[in-house]
């Protein structure tokens, strides 16, 4: 079970427990923060563990959000990478279409040049594949920019929320999109991809290249 610090749904009451006094934290970067999102207070692992121990709903609360570590255990993936989080993969999702993965745990230069195609007006989502090691991550956003001719046509930011560090591989899926179409839309667009969480730390950034087709006749890869 993926178990995210949900900002407006789903455990909201259990996070609002956990931080009681208001952030004073700064919003983050103005470029990617919305003017909706409200950053939560952030307290370690030990703080989160300690707090009220007795309230059994809240303790199973924890044990989804930080697995083992809620025992106490340091979660470390790899001791070579002090990064929080360790993006593995982002794949494009399309119906009746196979999976188009980029890794990003190898050569991030290769990435820049491979194309990813995909169908004018064809509804898709993108799933995130990450871990988390050493400490709690919050506010974490992918964030990813287009741009078309040198010129920047659109971003889009999309919450990802909060995660404790867990041995397993946690994911996140953005909601289903449409792909842009007419013969202006169609075309190849430069994408710069990255993962920022709350305190501004980037955890990975690298860019790539779609392009939008006609038909999947012409698509390929």
């Amino acid at each position: 079970m993926n178990c995210t610090c949900d900002y407006k749904q789903g455990n909201q009451k259990h996070m609002d427990h956990l931080n009681k006094n208001p952030s004073n934290g700064q919003s983050g970067n103005d470029d990617v923060i919305t003017n909706e999102y409200n950053p939560p207070l952030q307290r370690s692992i030990n703080d989160i563990i300690s707090i009220d121990k007795e309230d059994e709903s809240l303790q199973k609360y924890k044990e989804k959000l930080l697995g083992e570590a809620v025992h106490g255990k340091k979660i470390i993936l790899d001791k070579t990478n002090m990064n929080f989080v360790l993006p593995k993969s982002l794949t494009l999702i399309v119906e009746d279409r196979p999976d188009r993965e980029l890794d990003l745990s190898g050569d991030l230069s290769k990435i820049k040049n491979d194309h990813v195609f995909i169908k004018e007006g064809a509804h898709y989502a993108l799933k995130i594949n990450f871990y988390v090691q050493r400490e709690m991550v919050y506010g974490l956003k992918y964030v990813q920019t287009f741009s078309r001719k040198g010129i920047k046509v659109d971003k889009t930011v999309h919450m990802i929320g909060c995660y404790g560090p867990k041995n397993d591989l946690q994911h996140y899926t953005t909601p289903i999109e449409e792909a842009p179409s007419g013969l202006l839309a169609r075309g190849t667009y430069n994408v710069k991809s990255i993962f920022i969480d709350d305190d501004k730390r980037e955890h990975l950034r690298w860019e790539w290249v779609l392009e939008i087709k006609k038909d999947w006749d012409e698509c390929c890869g």
